[in-house]
């Protein structure tokens, strides 16, 4: 699969600080994914890693709070890499950032400063 990777960012502050339940702060990093995949259905990375099912590589990380979530979109468009940040909706929280699948090099200089989600 040529060590394409998925990052995930999800905000930590939604079970600590905001009290979310696991269950929910799940769903935002599965609406992320689905979302992201769908937008970017065509690209090859994404048809590559689609088409090894069995062998899908994801990083889930966490950013502290909204606004380090926000941050990191920003840089993500600034440097054209694609993503999709998600937007809790009617709350209009933003919950989530899914990378489309890349490999590993294209895009851990934007996220190697974050740290693996914990519970």
């Amino acid at each position: 699969m040529n060590n394409i990777v998925q990052y995930i960012v999800v905000r930590s502050d939604l079970r600590s600080a905001l009290s979310w339940p696991l269950g929910a702060v799940i769903a935002q990093s599965c609406h992320a994914t689905a979302a992201v995949i769908h937008l970017n259905s065509e690209d090859a990375d994404t048809v590559a890693y689609l088409n090894d099912l069995d062998n899908m590589h994801k990083v889930v990380l966490e950013a502290k709070d909204e606004s380090a979530l926000v941050k990191l979109s920003e840089k993500l468009k600034e440097n054209e890499i694609k993503h999709k940040l998600w937007i809790e909706q009617p709350e209009n929280i933003p919950t989530c950032i899914a990378l489309k699948p890349y490999v590993k090099d294209t895009v851990h200089k934007y996220v190697k400063h974050l740290k693996l989600l914990k519970e």
